[in-house]
């Protein structure tokens, strides 16, 4: 089962979970990643060790995707 959280003050929040395979929780997940991007999230998925890569589009068959803040700085 895939997983879409967002890291927050708890530490994280599971906002979706979803199979291939269940076009219902796919939708959910797609929308609840496109809330949360319109609210200025990134988003990102592992891409190898030590490496993410962000997305904009749901990878429906990514294990976990990673919703965070822009890191603030100057």
């Amino acid at each position: 089962m895939s997983r879409l959280i967002k890291m927050d003050q708890t530490g994280h929040t599971t906002l979706a979970q979803w199979t291939a395979e269940d076009p219902a929780a796919v939708q959910a997940a797609i929308e609840a990643l496109r809330a949360e991007l319109d609210q200025g999230y990134f988003a990102v998925v592992s891409a190898g060790e030590g490496h993410a890569e962000q997305v904009r589009e749901l990878p429906v068959h990514a294990p976990l995707v990673i919703l965070r803040r822009p890191i603030a700085g100057g």
